[in-house]
């Protein structure tokens, strides 16, 4: 990469400090030609840009939507030259009906943007195929040396409602951006990429724009110029404008370029399995004698190499006349040309494959892209509990022995609020400078994303002695007529047929059907065909008993699967049934306790991920926000809210006989496939124990009735998670430390409901979750 993209090839009198080789092969080029005429070469970036489709996850209106492109430098120094649209293709021919799109796509001098035609959305997930290539081109002028800044990407989502009067809409698009998502390509990008690049402007505007990047450094023009004939004045000006190293610099730049641009067309013939014809190559290699050397570049080398360089023998290059340089320069540009010329024709043919391909690495590519901002470590899970026993002396009113825990001396959820602080301000003196595309709203500014220190738990097989446990003592007549027959080969994975995924998401004490739409739009990214339901059931109806929270949500699970199950059968074999459920909050308490109701067990052999957003799975028996405690208590006093009684142990006099006491008992986890338990040091609404079901300081040095009951309520909860047996299951803590600078100082965050909030209000958290281990989701 280099600062000066308008280079300048003349004659030197200043002699060469690099001797040139004694075996060096010099290039047969006529001096005569040159000996009175100095030449400029411009090379440029060009950046290709293929906006595939435009898909409407969850806009929240109607109306008439343009996109809108425009490309900079990331360097205020570089202010000057912006990235010039250059040519458009319209490669197909645009999805959308007469009455679906107005206009056409335009070009805008004054700013140097790309605008796409307007079109209409009406509903949800709707798609629209605009099908559009633009060219961007980047060239620097006079700026001379390696170039360091990036170059930033920008997509703006224009919208306007439907009007009346259809020749005003222009205008009211041009008024101001609905929403903006920024990308940033480094300086080694620059030198060559193809890349998918996911557009989804912001939690309001949620769409998914797929769009792929294309990235070559071009020989641009060249243009003559007389000598001077004042030798002195000609020795100032090659003093001051030609520099021998830039123009070396310049000439592995375009070998670099080649390099990864022949490597890149390898690839992507290898990987959709059709051939590239290169043969054109062959014949313009065979020009130049000299590029045989050094022209065929190992990929592995080039990331090895500062500065975006690959060391083709400098020596070699130094030792060149200006002229031989200037054509050596020439036949790698066509060359490069060429092979530019030959992936935008392989494109067209081919643009599917290669959008899915491209689409394919990049979600691969998430958990290291992202593991910037993840911590990751094992924990074992004991083979039988993870406390110890003592003698029931120590307990002079239970009966004989019970478990207690090993005491814990450090306050758990201050421990992990530590370890992130500290891996925060590790990333603060990162230097993140990879071949790829960027992020803005992750990578704009690192250090203020979400830090999560995922525990992965190994050793929870599923119970599968006797078939599912919840069949065990059912007769297969009793699940008659309850659910629609699947075929008798419903687990053989050589069963042809189609594979039924459900997931519900249920909101939390006061919440609304919408809460968890964000996780719900990273879901149907990683899986489109998921089937979704956003629970109503229970929404006003919070505060009443999780008795008859749990019943009306079971019931409306029930409708909404025998639903989609008896479409699926109707159209073709159904192989298997995948029901996944999410929960946020209390949430997570009604989901357990629908789980627990009769009616759901025939249901259960299809259970498969299940998602805990700060779930309070162990109540409230310990709980340490005395200002939280305090609201608990007047809701208790002022309006007798049942479920508050039951969150906090005091719906009965006796322990045993309490609610959470009892659901603990119920098989509620253990037929899910995938488990994972989402909470925050930094949520002072749940109790960070309950939220991950683990031991708390509190209850670790509580010998009282208390403690007890806390202890059997989490081995009951663990031991669903753990048995012995081949199946393994995934099951994950995940621990979410938001940026608390961001949060200010306030009520909110004094009381702890901030992050409690926060995990409905931004998607960041659960793109990085989801997206690496993308095999729990789909």
């Amino acid at each position: 990469m280099f600062r000066r993209l308008k280079w300048f090839i003349a004659g030197f009198n200043q002699q060469r400090t690099v001797k040139p080789k004694a075996d060096a092969k010099r290039l047969s080029l006529p001096r005569e030609r040159y000996r009175n005429r100095k030449s400029m070469l411009e090379a440029v970036h060009e950046v290709a840009i293929y906006i595939h489709r435009f898909h409407n996850l969850d806009l929240f209106q109607q109306g008439w939507y343009q996109i809108k492109i425009t490309m900079r430098w990331e360097d205020s120094e570089y202010a000057s030259f912006v990235g010039t649209p250059s040519r458009v293709v319209q490669y197909d021919a645009p999805d959308l009906g007469s009455d679906d799109v107005l206009g056409v796509w335009k070009i805008d001098d004054t700013d140097h943007s790309f605008s796409s035609q307007p079109f209409r959305i009406r509903y949800a997930r709707q798609d629209i195929l605009l099908s559009v290539m633009i060219s961007f081109n980047f060239s620097l002028g006079k700026f001379e040396g390696p170039i360091t800044s990036a170059v930033i990407l920008k997509f703006e989502l224009l919208y306007t409602p439907v009007l009346e009067n259809g020749s005003n809409m222009q205008d009211s698009l041009n008024v101001a951006p609905a929403a903006v998502h920024e990308f940033r390509i480094s300086p080694k990008a620059l030198l060559g990429l193809h890349s998918y690049c996911p557009v989804h402007f912001d939690a309001f505007h949620s769409v998914l724009v797929d769009t792929s990047v294309h990235i070559s450094l071009l020989k641009g023009g060249v243009h003559t110029m007389k000598k001077h004939s004042n030798s002195h004045s000609n020795e100032d000006a090659a003093s001051e404008k030609y520099d021998k190293r830039n123009q070396v610099l310049l000439v592995k730049a375009f070998l670099t370029s080649r390099a990864i641009l022949l490597q890149e067309l390898r690839n992507l013939s290898k990987a959709i399995n059709e051939t590239i014809d290169l043969t054109g190559l062959t014949s313009q290699h065979d020009e130049t004698n000299a590029l045989t050397a050094f022209t065929e570049v190992d990929m592995e080398n080039v990331s090895k190499i500062p500065n975006d360089t690959v060391d083709f023998s400098s020596e070699y290059l130094y030792s060149l006349q200006n002229d031989e340089l200037y054509r050596l320069f020439h036949s790698i540009g066509d060359q490069i040309l060429y092979l530019w010329s030959t992936f935008l024709k392989f494109h067209r043919a081919n643009k599917t494959k290669i959008l899915d391909h491209l689409r394919n690495s990049w979600a691969i590519d998430r958990r290291t892209e992202w593991s910037i901002w993840m911590v990751y470590s094992k924990v074992e899970m004991p083979n039988q509990s993870t406390l110890t026993e003592i003698d029931d002396s120590t307990y002079h009113t239970l009966r004989g022995k019970v478990p207690v825990p090993r005491k814990i001396t450090e306050d758990p959820s201050q421990a992990a609020a530590t370890r992130a602080e500290l891996h925060r301000r590790s990333i603060a003196q990162m230097r993140i400078n990879n071949r790829s595309i960027q992020d803005l709203q992750i990578f704009g500014d690192p250090s203020h994303i979400p830090i999560i220190i995922v525990e992965r738990v190994v050793n929870a097989p599923l119970l599968s002695q006797s078939g599912n446990t919840y069949f065990r003592n059912m007769d297969p007549k009793d699940t008659n007529g309850v659910l629609p027959q699947i075929d008798s080969s419903f687990s053989s994975n050589k069963q042809k047929g189609r594979i039924l995924k459900i997931a519900v998401f249920v909101h939390g004490f006061q919440g609304h059907h919408l809460d968890l739409r964000l996780v719900r739009n990273q879901w149907l990214l990683i899986d489109p065909k998921v089937e979704f339901l956003m629970s109503e059931a229970n929404e006003d109806k919070t505060s009443e008993d999780f008795r008859d929270m749990g019943l009306r949500l079971a019931k409306e699970v029930i409708a909404f699967v025998k639903k989609k199950m008896d479409k699926a059968s109707r159209s073709g074999t159904l192989k298997n049934v995948k029901l996944s459920f999410v929960g946020h909050s209390i949430g997570n308490v009604i989901i357990r306790t629908a789980l627990a109701e009769s009616i759901m067990e025939p249901y259960h052999r299809y259970l498969h991920t299940y998602v805990s957003v700060s779930g309070p799975h162990l109540g409230y028996l310990y709980s340490s926000n005395s200002l939280f405690n305090s609201g608990l208590w007047l809701l208790k006093k002022l309006k007798n809210t049942r479920c508050i009684h039951q969150l906090t142990f005091t719906d009965d006099i006796d322990l045993e006989n309490t609610f959470f006491y009892n659901l603990s008992k119920q098989k509620t986890l253990e037929s899910f496939k995938n488990i994972i338990l989402l909470s925050s040091p930094q949520d002072g609404y749940v109790p960070y124990h309950s939220a991950r079901i683990e031991m708390c300081q509190s209850s670790s040095v509580d010998y009282s009735r208390k403690g007890k009951i806390f202890h059997e309520m989490l081995n009951n909860c663990l031991e669903q998670m753990h048995a012995p047996s081949s199946e393994q299951r995934t099951f994950m803590r995940c621990d979410v430390n938001f940026d608390a600078s961001l949060q200010g100082r306030n009520l909110n965050t004094i009381i702890g409901r901030a992050a409690h909030i926060e995990f409905l209000e931004t998607d960041i958290f659960a793109k990085f979750i989801m997206w690496s281990f993308p095999e729990l989701f789909r």
